[in-house]
């Protein structure tokens, strides 16, 4: 069966081709133009050029492919335009659902974020029972209004399962994505302190899966949360620490020094921090897998085996100076 991957050569999308062809999947991937193809090379996969802001682009991309898997989308925070975030996460969401009532698609894959969750103060996990969340930045309303759209056409009788990945690690990180920048930041010693905040950490290897468990098992119109291992960003760098010989950051920066900063990340426009990073970090959520590995099978699993990779990819691919 000929399954199409929207934004195939970004980090999701890489692993889930991969994952795809191991299952003997054809696999049409949709790349922009201007898209380094660096993670797909070697693939036995089929390139098409489009742009989820493109709807016939969408809707000839489709042709043949019972299955779609749309990963495509904007992971990034203080956005310029902020219109730009709403363009690709939830009229591209809304365009690769149209395209895929009309082809009469078997089935479709929505790749949401636990961001769609929302923020909370609070250390107890959030689970897919969220209906009404405190979001705190426009990339959580972008991923938020994108599931409603989601949810809509499957009330139209398009069969689309939502996932939501929490913060994914390991190989093909291209970018890297926010999730990467972290070890990479680790590996190159540009991390001389840090802020404790929540996080959920997943294998991207266990993401790739999830996808097809939610293709061949989930519910339409369902969301189903797939994470790892709750941890502090402490724990996660002692993590980077064990596996590298690098020594951790020992300072820890309260909140309020951190919102100074923030607040001038955001004046200059700085992509790492800024004021939306700041309420990501301060409020982030933990997060619970159970209805995924009741319901799809969905291995919820230890992180270490992933951030091994993901050092290894990154060393191996020019990310980290020479030394480390």
């Amino acid at each position: 069966m000929k399954a199409l991957v929207t934004g195939a050569s970004g980090f999701v999308g890489a692993n889930l081709v991969r994952a795809l062809l191991q299952k003997n999947y054809k696999v049409r991937a949709l790349v922009r133009p201007s898209s380094s193809l660096r993670t797909l090379q070697g693939l036995d996969v089929e390139l098409v050029q489009g742009d989820v802001r493109d709807p016939d682009s969408l809707y000839k991309a489709m042709e043949g492919c019972p299955l779609v898997f749309h990963a495509a989308a904007l992971y990034a925070f203080n956005v310029r335009p902020r219109t730009l975030l709403y363009e690709v996460n939830v009229e591209g969401t809304r365009n690769v659902l149209e395209a895929a009532l009309q082809r009469g698609v078997e089935r479709v894959v929505h790749t949401s974020s636990v961001a769609a969750l929302g923020g909370t103060r609070s250390n107890e996990p959030l689970d897919e029972r969220v209906e009404e969340p405190w979001l705190v930045g426009d990339y959580q309303r972008s991923k938020y209004q994108a599931e409603n759209v989601a949810r809509e056409f499957a009330s139209k009788g398009l069969p689309v399962v939502i996932v939501n990945p929490s913060m994914p690690v390991g190989p093909y990180d291209g970018k890297p994505t926010p999730s990467g920048r972290v070890i990479v930041d680790f590996l190159n010693r540009k991390m001389p302190a840090y802020v404790n905040t929540r996080l959920n950490v997943v294998d991207v290897e266990a993401v790739a899966l999830g996808h097809i468990l939610a293709v061949e098992k989930g519910k339409a119109g369902e969301r189903y949360i797939l994470g790892g291992e709750n941890l502090t960003l402490e724990q996660l760098l002692g993590k980077l620490s064990q596996i590298t010989g690098l020594p951790a950051p020992k300072v820890k920066l309260p909140y309020g020094l951190l919102l100074l900063f923030a607040a001038l990340g955001t004046l200059v426009g700085s992509s790492r921090l800024n004021g939306e990073s700041w309420r990501m970090a301060r409020f982030h959520p933990y997060v619970r897998s159970e209805k995924a590995a009741r319901e799809l099978g969905f291995p919820v699993k230890p992180v270490d085996g992933a951030l091994r990779r993901a050092v290894s990819w990154f060393r191996e691919n020019g990310y980290v100076s020479r030394g480390y």
